[in-house]
């Protein structure tokens, strides 16, 4: 089954291994300013917990966060408060927790393969998971996806220690429920949908609860609540229940029967996408699902497809969709498809599967065409220049993906997982390290914190007032109490007035003319002090907006410029 024999994945393997996930994932993770709008939330929300001493109620400026646990706001603190002083708002300490899980899971997804497959059966999967193009989204961004991940990942690989028999111990069972309670911990009952489904699918399979037993849920069970049950009965304390009212009642069943702010799409949204968000593993991904089927019978490779199925059944059935809910699946994808390029056994394919293999690979070709040339395109389309080094690593990516593709035919799937993640790597560094961190246009909150910090020269700490510009990256930038984001111009108008020296308003074009009007009714001077231009990415809009300071007395009113 590997070609370096059977042997367990070495140290120096798994460093390798490592080494490698951190030039795929590494790239961007302190240069991309903070992104809208779920990472600036989380990272508002932690700023607040470490100024408030409260971790329990987690809150964003006045609004309440009850969507998910407390674990990942934690996590979060605890690497700001240890890295950087987190008054200052490195968003790179924010996302490190993202970063070290998605390396873990990269790692248990690595090792453990190995345990079955082999070491270069384990290393391939492990680059796999790498590279994949959901994974190297959330591993650079400071939310819960790729923490949950890690917990999945680890959980799911000690119950397969379990369910094949190889455990030797109780030490899988009691890693089993530690993860499970870690998980309860980042995203609430997701962990508990995917291990539930898979035991649940096994156990239909088999017929028989056997297999399963040998995970101890007497003792188990209570481990994994002990683990999340207190924070879960103090946030229920605090907040009276409402807590679990928004969190399941307004949160998670919504998810399930309407497509939450707009994130809903048809049945088979997830596999339609698969392409890009397994990308570039997808197209032997592909390759791999024969084989998978064929060997459904060896008990290792029936919970892999145990562990996928279910899940990605109920994701697609969920009617609110974003592409890294599947996500906790891609690690099984891994091995299956490393399981796969390893075989040394004929891949048999009847035709009507060489035609739908046909139909993918172009599908393929499109995605890789598209993110190898994300960056040179960024740059033509938002600064209208071509820039060397963009187009240099763009063509560097393509000539990775052909070379991925020239061994696919030649029948080296195993070579093509390393050609796959080069180009991964390059795409990375491309898109992540060079192309997003130099595009000004799209990053309009830098641009609005210096500008108000240049206006305001003697104050340590402008107030912000925005209107319509209402992104969570200025809150974190500027700090949740020295940021309003205020409904209408003319609340705007009133709360420079309270601000006076210190207060910055950042106007809109359209709400210019109602502002004024306020702060001419309330006898406010105004001065203009710049300009900020550039498209608010989150929604498409392009914006251009004015910052406003009050005159000093006797100097000219503003007027719209």
């Amino acid at each position: 089954m590997s070609q370096l024999g059977d042997q367990r994945l070495s140290l120096k393997g798994a460093l390798l291994l490592l080494a490698a996930a951190l030039v795929i994932l590494a790239p961007g993770l302190t240069g991309l300013p903070p992104v809208d709008r779920d990472e600036s939330r989380y990272a508002v929300a932690t700023t607040q917990m470490l100024a408030t001493g409260d971790f329990v109620d987690i809150r964003f400026q006045e609004q309440p966060r009850y969507l998910q646990p407390a674990g990942v706001y934690w996590l979060q603190a605890l690497s700001a408060a240890t890295f950087t002083d987190p008054g200052s708002r490195e968003i790179w300490a924010f996302r490190l927790p993202s970063l070290t899980a998605a390396l873990a899971a990269v790692l248990v997804t690595g090792v453990m393969t190995s345990l079955w497959f082999g070491s270069w059966t384990g290393l391939l999967a492990g680059l796999l998971l790498a590279s994949c193009m959901s994974l190297g989204f959330e591993a650079r961004i400071a939310k819960t996806d790729a923490s949950l991940l890690a917990a999945v990942t680890i959980a799911q690989f000690a119950f397969m220690r379990v369910y094949t028999g190889a455990a030797r111990s109780r030490w899988p069972a009691l890693i089993f429920w530690i993860a499970l309670g870690v998980g309860g911990m980042l995203k609430g009952p997701i962990i508990l949908l995917v291990v539930g489904l898979s035991a649940l699918a096994l156990a239909l399979w088999d017929r028989s609860l056997t297999r399963l037993a040998p995970l101890q849920p007497l003792w188990g069970l209570p481990l994994a609540l002990l683990i999340a049950a207190p924070w879960y009965v103090a946030i229920g304390l605090a907040t009276d229940g409402d807590f679990f009212r928004v969190a399941i009642g307004d949160n998670l069943l919504h998810k399930v029967g309407t497509g939450q702010q707009s994130h809903g799409g048809p049945v088979g949204y997830h596999l339609m996408g698969f392409a890009l968000t397994f990308w570039p593993g997808a197209l032997l991904a592909a390759l791999a699902v024969p084989f998978a089927w064929r060997e459904r019978a060896r008990p290792e490779v029936r919970f892999l497809i145990c562990w996928i199925i279910p899940a990605w059944l109920v994701f697609e059935f969920v009617s609110t969709k974003l592409p890294h809910y599947v996500l906790p699946v891609f690690p099984a994808i891994a091995v299956l498809t490393a399981l796969a390029a390893t075989s040394a056994q004929p891949q048999a394919t009847t035709r009507w599967l060489k035609v739908l293999f046909g139909l993918f690979l172009l599908l393929w070709l499109a995605v890789s065409l598209t993110v190898s040339l994300l960056a040179p395109v960024g740059f033509w389309i938002y600064e209208a220049r071509l820039d060397p080094v963009a187009i240099g690593l763009a063509v560097a990516a393509l000539a990775a993906v052909a070379v991925m593709t020239w061994r696919v035919f030649a029948g080296r799937p195993d070579q093509a997982v390393l050609a796959a993640a080069v180009a991964a790597a390059v795409v990375s560094l491309n898109t992540y390290g060079l192309g997003l961190p130099r595009l000004e246009a799209l990053w309009l909150s830098p641009q609005i914190a210096q500008a108000a910090r240049a206006a305001v020269p003697a104050c340590a700490q402008p107030q912000i007032i925005s209107t319509p510009y209402h992104e969570p990256s200025l809150v974190f930038l500027n700090g949740p109490r020295a940021t309003n984001l205020t409904a209408t111009p003319e609340v705007a108008a009133e709360a420079l007035a309270q601000a006076q020296d210190c207060g910055v308003a950042v106007i809109g074009a359209a709400q210019q003319d109602a502002f004024l009007r306020q702060a001419t009714a309330l006898g406010l001077s105004t001065r203009t002090t710049g300009q900020v231009a550039g498209q608010n990415y989150s929604d498409g809009e392009d914006l251009a907006l004015t910052l406003y300071v009050v005159a000093p007395a006797g100097g000219p009113p503003a007027v719209a410029p």
